[in-house]
């Protein structure tokens, strides 16, 4: 091929095709050249300075002895330092006094993001906005109460609800009328309501968790807080358990709440976050300040 050269005195190999296409032989730029060198030389400097190549379990060390996970470990004490001053503050003040000084409540908020993502979102969703069968905690409606001290509690040690399923104590007409006062209560903010479905909170002992005005409030007390089981408000408008109306409603009162033997009773358990040893004392701290600010409790 190269006798047949059409380009004679070109620097080609002499390999043609299609008449002109042909391989050249010019040498790379100078520019190039002195960059692929220099490459050569960085690779060699690298692998002298720092861990490179693999030899068994490790890499070769490096005379620098840098590695991912010293320069983790700085970064992670520059952090924890500058942290140290508003950790100390939380860890002298309670819940309440938090919530009172603008700039901790701040970063007590900031803090506490990524503990509710980890430990609460699965069940309470990413911004309180509540799943299936969790309560909301972005409204303003507690069954335990919204002070930072109930909380605490709720955090700490945990819930878990209770309510006897019906099926067997109500006939199928005063479990309707059950659930259809309920319904009633819910939409005229307790102000409605059947006299005979009153009879039958009274007479049936629903009374007792929910209070004389179905409210949730066993008792009310003068300095404006009240004592409560857990049982939920009736006379607002908004359902524990979705999606709320008469056939929920008369699912609960049939089947109750963590009711033993019973495959339809309704699910409400809250783990306890302190005596299983999930959290720290100062980690239950900042969700209380998270929670109470995601629903402005009370």
């Amino acid at each position: 091929m190269a006798e047949n050269n059409p380009f004679p005195g070109e620097n080609n190999t002499g390999h043609v095709w299609d008449d002109n296409l042909r391989e050249l032989q010019n040498p790379p730029p100078r520019w190039w050249m002195l960059g692929f060198w220099a490459s050569i030389l960085f690779v060699i400097g690298y692998t002298i300075l720092y861990p490179s190549w693999p030899v068994g379990q490790e890499a070769t060390p490096g005379i620098m002895g840098w590695t991912q996970m010293k320069e983790y470990e700085r970064g992670l004490e520059q952090v924890t330092a500058k942290r140290a001053q508003f950790e100390d503050r939380i860890r002298s003040l309670s819940a309440t006094e938090i919530l009172a000084d603008p700039g901790l409540m701040q970063y007590t908020l900031s803090s506490a993001k990524v503990l509710f993502g980890d430990n609460c979102a699965a069940c309470h969703g990413s911004g309180g906005q509540g799943n299936p069968g969790f309560p909301v905690l972005a409204d303003d409606d507690w069954l335990y109460g919204g002070t930072t001290a109930k909380l605490t509690e709720t955090v700490a040690g945990g819930r878990q609800g209770a309510m006897t399923a019906h099926r067997s104590i109500l006939t199928d007409a005063e479990a309707d009328t059950l659930a259809n006062w309920v319904v009633q209560m819910s939409e005229t903010g307790g102000q409605g309501g059947s006299e005979e479905g009153w009879a039958l909170f009274k007479s049936k002992g629903c009374i007792a968790c929910h209070g004389a005005k179905a409210n949730g409030h066993v008792l009310d007390l003068p300095n404006g807080d009240f004592v409560t089981v857990g049982a939920a408000n009736l006379t607002d408008g908004i359902w524990r358990f979705e999606p709320g109306g008469y056939d929920s409603a008369k699912h609960t009162i049939l089947y109750g709440v963590n009711q033993t033997g019973v495959p339809e009773t309704r699910n409400a358990v809250m783990p306890a976050f302190s005596s299983a040893g999930k959290l720290s004392e100062q980690e239950i701290k900042k969700l209380v300040v998270y929670v109470h600010a995601l629903g402005g409790g009370k």
